[in-house]
C-alpha cells in the first residue's frame, strides 16, 4: 500500500478531530449562553458538531465523483454510533435515557432509516430529495431549541434565576473567542476532508476492496471520533444526556443533513449502490429500531445491554471482512446469525420490554 496515501489519509482525519473539537467548543459555550439545555446540546450544537467530519467527507466525495464513500461513511457512521459508542459508554456506567428521546428522538432516528431506505431503493437520492431531507433537520432543530428555550424561561420565571444583563456581558467578552473557534474548526474540517478522502480513494484501490467497504469502517470510524471522545467524556463526568443525546442527534443529522446536503449540492444527486441498499441501509434502520426497546425498558441502558452492542457491532464488521475477501466461511456465518443469534435477541428483547410493560413503576420517566 502507498505509505503516502495513508499519510495523508491519518493526518486529515487527525485535522478533521481538532477541528470538530474547536467547533463543538465554540458552538456549545454559545448556546449554553443562550439558555439551552443539556439534552438539546447533545442532541443538536454538540451532535451536529461531532457530526460535523460525516458532512465534509460526504460533500467532498460526492463532488469528487465518489458516491459510494459518502454513503458508507453515513449508514457506517450510524451503524458505529449506535453500536460502538453508545456500547462502550453504556459499558463505562450505565446510561439514563430522557424520556424525549423515547417519545420523540429515536422514531425521528429510526424514521429517518427508514427513509433513507426507502428513497434509495431506486438507486439514487436525487437533489430535491435532499433539499426535503435537510427541509426536515432544519425544521426539527429549531423546534426543539424553541421548546428549550421556553422551558428554560419558565423555570427562570419561577424561581427567579437568571440575569439578564450578566448573561449579555458573559455573552459578549466570550463572543469573539467561540465565534473564532467556530470559523478556525469549520477551516479545518474542509481542509481535512478533502485530504481523508483522497487517501481513502487510493487505499481502497490498493486493497482491492471497494470505497462502499471502506466508507463503512475506516472512514465512518475515523469520523466517528469526535463522537466517540464526546460521548465517552460525558459517561464518565456524569452527563449521561448529552452521552445518549449526542448518539441520537448525529445520526440524525447524517441522513437529513449530510445526506441531505450532499445530494442537494451534487448537480445528478447520490448514486445508492444496490450492495448498501440490500444489506448496510438495513442494517442502520435494523440498529436503529433496536434502541426503542432497549431505551424504553426502564429508561436506561444497562452494562449488559452496552455489552451486547458492543458485540454486534463485531459481528457487523467481520461480516463485512468476510464478504469483502470472499471467504469460505460467509455462508457458516450468515446461517448461524439468522437463525440463531438474532431471534434470540430479539427475543430477549421483546420479553424485556413485556416485562417493563407489565411492571408498575419499571419504566422511569426521568427528568
Amino acid at each position: 500500500m502507498n505509505a503516502l496515501a495513508v499519510l495523508i489519509f491519518l493526518l486529515g482525519l487527525l485535522i478533521l478531530v481538532v477541528g470538530a473539537e474547536l467547533l463543538v467548543r465554540g458552538a456549545s459555550r454559545l448556546a449554553a449562553t443562550l439558555g439551552i439545555s443539556p439534552l438539546v446540546i447533545g442532541l443538536t450544537v454538540v451532535a451536529f458538531g461531532t457530526s460535523s467530519p460525516e458532512l465534509a467527507v460526504s460533500v467532498r466525495a460526492v463532488l469528487a465523483g465518489q458516491p459510494d464513500l459518502a454513503v458508507g461513511n453515513v449508514v457506517g457512521s450510524n451503524i458505529f454510533n449506535v453500536l460502538f459508542i453508545l456500547g462502550i459508554a453504556a459499558v463505562i456506567a450505565p446510561l439514563v435515557v430522557h424520556a424525549q428521546l423515547v417519545r420523540l428522538d429515536v422514531p425521528l432516528m429510526i424514521g429517518a432509516s427508514v427513509a433513507l431506505w426507502i428513497l434509495g431503493s431506486n438507486g439514487e437520492v436525487g437533489r430535491v430529495e435532499g433539499l426535503l431531507l435537510t427541509a426536515v433537520l432544519i425544521a426539527y432543530t429549531v423546534w426543539s431549541i424553541n421548546q428549550s428555550r421556553l422551558a428554560s424561561q419558565q423555570v427562570q420565571g419561577e424561581f427567579g434565576h437568571g440575569n439578564p444583563d450578566a448573561r449579555h456581558r458573559t455573552t459578549a467578552s466570550a463572543l469573539a473567542v467561540q465565534v473564532g473557534f467556530v470559523i478556525a474548526g469549520l477551516a479545518m474540517l474542509v481542509l481535512g476532508a478533502g485530504w481523508l478522502v483522497d487517501g481513502a480513494g487510493t487505499m481502497a484501490r490498493a486493497l482491492g476492496v471497494s470505497e462502499l467497504i471502506i466508507g463503512l469502517t475506516i472512514v465512518a470510524a475515523g469520523t466517528s471520533l469526535p463522537e466517540v471522545a464526546t460521548s465517552i467524556i460525558a459517561a464518565i463526568r456524569g452527563e449521561r444526556d448529552i452521552a445518549v443525546g449526542n448518539v441520537v442527534g448525529s445520526n440524525i443529522f447524517n441522513i437529513f443533513g449530510v445526506l441531505g446536503l450532499a445530494a442537494a449540492l451534487s448537480p445528478r444527486g447520490i448514486a445508492v449502490s444496490s450492495a448498501a441498499s440490500r444489506f448496510d441501509i438495513p442494517v442502520m434502520t435494523v440498529v436503529a429500531v433496536a434502541c426503542l426497546p432497549i431505551f424504553f425498558t426502564g429508561h436506561r441502558i444497562s452494562r449488559w445491554e452496552g455489552a451486547l452492542f458492543l458485540g454486534y457491532y463485531v459481528i457487523y464488521v467481520l461480516y463485512l471482512a468476510l464478504d469483502a475477501t470472499g471467504h469460505d466461511l460467509l455462508p457458516a456465518f450468515s446461517r448461524v446469525m439468522m437463525l440463531f443469534v438474532i431471534p434470540l435477541t430479539m427475543l430477549t428483547l421483546g420479553v424485556l420490554m413485556f416485562r417493563a410493560l407489565r411492571t408498575p413503576g419499571s419504566s422511569r420517566d426521568p427528568v
